[in-house]
């Protein structure tokens, strides 16, 4: 069942492909979210001086805020690609939002800053996700349906 209403920001969960999984990414304290439209403008005669403008294409980035959590296999994973470049840097996100909805797409991860400040401060881990490609949406009521087939498929594999 998909929830409505208001929500609290920590019910949104981000989760990185590790080895053919989806992993939570642990100890993210905050998020933000930018969507950058290319919008193609053109001015034709008939819509006398007035401009015409057309949503020609769109990228998308989450920038992930949190403490570097040592250990856990989605914060492993991003951290280590601080120094990495090239493919190395690409990946699979998920952002699961508190209404069940589900947000994936092929991504290219940017850490930009793998820790540091004070000595008494826990070390910070820092980065952005940025979409590679046309991300696919699942609306709430079909992520909960396709959900319940897979809890299905799992119980029946275990009873037999």
């Amino acid at each position: 069942m998909s929830k409505t209403g208001v929500y609290p920001v920590f019910e949104n969960k981000f989760k990185i492909m590790v080895n053919e999984e989806f992993a939570p990414i642990a100890e993210m304290e905050s998020f933000s979210v930018a969507i950058d439209g290319q919008v193609q403008e053109w001015t034709p005669f008939e819509t006398e001086g007035w401009v015409k403008r057309l949503m020609t294409g769109k990228g998308l980035t989450i920038s992930l805020s949190g403490k570097r959590c040592v250990g856990d296999t989605g914060n492993d994973y991003v951290a280590d690609m601080s120094f990495k470049t090239g493919t190395d840097c690409n990946g699979k996100f998920q952002w699961e939002f508190p209404s069940g909805a589900k947000l994936e797409f092929d991504c290219v991860v940017s850490v930009t800053n793998p820790g540091g400040g004070d000595s008494i401060n826990v070390d910070a881990l820092e980065f952005d996700v940025m979409s590679s490609g046309k991300p696919n949406f699942t609306p709430a009521a079909l992520a909960a349906s396709l959900s319940n087939a897979a809890a299905k498929t799992t119980a029946a594999k275990s009873v037999n």
